[in-house]
């Protein structure tokens, strides 16, 4: 029995609902699926299957960009692939300042769009591929930030997450470096002239 993801329905789950809780655990979907919601960098955020859950790696990166963000005067921050908006609302609360965040997927958008509202955060959200809406808006960054799907398409993945988890977040083509080329390919159309590019990486 997982007992720290039983701990969690505990937490989360009416009494009344913790046996229904524990089937579907049981069965292979992911805890934070079942609740609704996920703990990231200190806030509580509703998830569900259109989205990746986000993880303590990632975390890590909001720290490094929260770090390395002192050495610029306001800067201008975007989160690309934004799925749930964990990223973009952790540095919107923590920087206390805007953020821009995109996702491809409508569905990411609305799950985004509700966690920027429980959150409070000052975060614009846009529709788009990649970087193509900021080229289009012709928004100038100064940091780039992205957990974009990086899984090799042949490579094989934990069942739970593959099997609950969006493809369409997961995988990437050319080895799983797709979705780097084409931030970095596009980059300089955005970029100022003093920059951070900051990316979750999978294991190489």
């Amino acid at each position: 029995m997982l007992e720290k993801e039983i701990n969690y329905l505990k937490k989360y789950l009416p009494s009344d609902k913790l046996d229904e809780g524990i089937k579907r655990l049981n069965n292979g979907e992911p805890v934070q699926y079942i609740v609704g919601n996920v703990e990231f960098y200190g806030y509580t955020l509703d998830v569900d299957s259109r989205v990746l859950i986000p993880r303590r790696e990632t975390e890590e990166l909001v720290e490094e960009v929260i770090k390395r963000s002192k050495s610029f005067n306001n800067p201008v921050i975007i989160d690309v692939g934004t799925g749930s908006g964990a990223i973009a609302i952790s540095l919107s609360k923590e920087l206390d300042t805007h953020v821009f965040a995109s996702d491809i997927s409508l569905d990411a958008i609305e799950v985004a769009n509700k966690n920027i509202n429980k959150t409070n955060a000052n975060i614009t959200l846009l529709r788009g591929d990649m970087l193509k809406p900021y080229i289009e808006d012709n928004i100038k960054v100064d940091i780039i930030v992205s957990n974009p799907p990086y899984i090799k398409e042949d490579e094989n993945i934990e069942e739970i997450v593959k099997n609950n988890e969006p493809h369409l977040a997961l995988y990437a083509k050319n080895n799983g470096l797709e979705f780097y080329e084409s931030i970095l390919k596009d980059a300089s159309k955005v970029l100022n002239n003093k920059y951070l590019i900051a990316f979750e990486i999978g294991n190489t």
